[in-house]
């Protein structure tokens, strides 16, 4: 499969959905998706037990499911936090809500949750990490 071409995706995508966003600001998931907000994106925090307990991240309302946000909010790309057994169900989430981008940060891979986002037409984004690529990428942008 092709390598996504990262700047197309960081013009396109404006609304981000992150899977696993912690509410504890130490986290690798607050850190980046913090970062992003402050560049401008709009973040959508999926995390089921935070999304119980009602409160915000990131001033944003927390969703327990993607399919639950996109009732709500039109999802460019789905940024993954989770270890990457978990994926598959996340990729098939993504591809029914019709999101452009499959991202899945440093050290999260799968091939079969890859596949199904790739062959419905996502861009797909392995082991990399979103803010790390906007930093590298900011000039262009």
């Amino acid at each position: 499969m092709n390598q996504p071409d990262i700047l197309h995706i960081l013009k396109t995508c404006k609304t981000i959905a992150v899977v696993g966003l912690s509410p504890k600001v130490h986290r690798d998931s607050y850190e980046v998706a913090e970062y992003m907000q402050s560049q401008g994106y709009r973040i959508v925090p999926i995390n089921p037990v935070a999304a119980s307990s009602g409160t915000p991240i990131l001033g944003e309302k927390v969703y327990a499911t993607l399919l639950d946000a996109a009732k709500v909010e039109k999802i460019d790309m789905v940024d993954c936090f989770r270890n990457s057994d978990d994926i598959p169900p996340i990729a098939t989430e993504a591809v029914q809500i019709k999101a452009q981008v499959l991202w899945m940060q440093l050290g999260i891979e799968n091939l079969a949750a890859k596949s199904e986002a790739a062959v419905a037409g996502l861009a797909v984004v392995e082991n990399r990490c979103l803010l790390i690529e906007h930093r590298r990428l900011k000039h262009l942008l």
